[in-house]
């Protein structure tokens, strides 16, 4: 089995991260992956903003939580250094498809590296309240952008479980 096969069936969703920071080559390969998911009709719909300012990070934290109704103190990030959200242009019909492909690819590239990562959701409702606006505002960031999914990425804690087996009738040929 080649390589690529290899990642798409071993990455697991980490929720146990250590605290070291991830390489700034291997961030920034992980990043560039992500640029290369397909997009419907090559729009390039999302964007990605890299957080690794511990403050941000935490900030966003306490958001996600407060959204998610998580009790007090509850990391949705599961203690990941480094989150990478992605957004897509609400204008482009495809932006959600695009952005989970970029989340797909951001994932997978990390699993290549031996990074751990796990998709978070509530990115959509935090980027349509005052609170992603307002990071959006200080990154210049201008349009009409739709929360997609956080990549949380870090180093395991613990290995990953093994996959569940594939469920019976998961495809069907004609």
């Amino acid at each position: 089995m080649n390589e690529t096969l290899k990642v798409l069936e071993s990455r697991r969703s980490c929720r146990k991260f250590k605290s070291d920071a991830i390489a700034e080559e291997d961030l920034d390969a992980i990043i560039k992956a992500g640029t290369y998911a397909a997009t419907g009709m090559g729009k390039q719909s999302p964007i990605i903003i890299a957080v690794k300012d511990k403050t941000l990070r935490d900030e966003l934290s306490k958001e996600n939580a407060k959204i998610a109704g998580a009790p007090e103190g509850f990391d949705p990030f599961y203690g990941a250094p480094v989150i990478l959200i992605v957004l897509a242009d609400k204008n482009v019909v495809t932006h959600v498809y695009d952005g989970s492909l970029v989340m797909g690819n951001l994932m997978n590239a990390a699993e290549s590296l031996g990074i751990g990562s796990i998709w978070i959701h509530r990115a959509k409702e935090e980027f349509e309240s005052d609170f992603g606006k307002n990071i959006l505002k200080k990154l210049g960031v201008e349009g009409d952008y739709e929360g997609i999914g956080h990549c949380a990425l870090g180093y395991a804690e613990e290995p990953a479980k093994p996959a569940a087996p594939r469920k019976d009738n998961y495809v069907y040929y004609i």
